[in-house]
């Protein structure tokens, strides 16, 4: 393996707040902040205790979890099941390159390892699908976190070039390594 500095990690994130000033500004170095917009998320308050009726995950406190199914739960799909249903993504990493091509096993290991364990705690980071594309393989998720999550794992393991891009109003996450 090369030294750390050859590896390349960019990060494209697109932030815009109207009247911030730009370069030349007299406040350029105000925080941003980042307004998400998930199609997904709940837009109002489950009634306590909810549940997956797909998954059988429990909505509880405020958050979805893992937990004994209440017997008087009310039923709501998960965000994560409703964008597998409808089969849209939050979360895309991309994969390329000869040493992927090398270690492919070694690496879909490492990718399935670290979304179980994100998913034992966390129901709604999950990996939607798998799929080849020519040379590259396109891994695709329920959220943002856990793509992003398995890009710096793959960057610290292998080393290699990392490159993020957030579009649609940061609720899609782009994840491409290659080695």
């Amino acid at each position: 393996m090369g030294k750390r500095d050859s590896s390349k990690i960019t990060r494209n994130i697109i932030a815009h707040e109207k009247g911030t000033p730009g370069p030349g500004g007299n406040r350029g170095d105000r925080l941003i902040k980042e307004s998400i917009h998930d199609p997904y998320k709940t837009r109002k308050k489950l009634p306590e205790p909810t549940f997956c009726p797909v998954c059988r995950a429990v909505f509880e406190r405020g958050r979805w979890s893992w937990a004994e199914l209440p017997a008087d739960a009310n039923q709501k799909l998960c965000p994560a099941c409703q964008r597998m249903r409808d089969r849209v993504p939050a979360g895309f990493l991309t994969l390329s390159g000869e040493f992927f091509q090398e270690h492919r096993e070694e690496i879909i290991n490492l990718i399935r390892n670290k979304e179980e364990s994100e998913k034992a705690q966390h129901p709604l980071k999950r990996i939607m699908d798998i799929e080849e594309k020519g040379k590259e393989m396109v891994v695709t998720f329920t959220e943002i976190h856990l793509p992003r999550g398995i890009g710096e794992a793959l960057s610290r393991a292998y080393e290699g070039n990392l490159d993020y891009q957030y579009t649609d109003g940061n609720s899609i996450l782009r994840v491409r390594w290659h080695r």
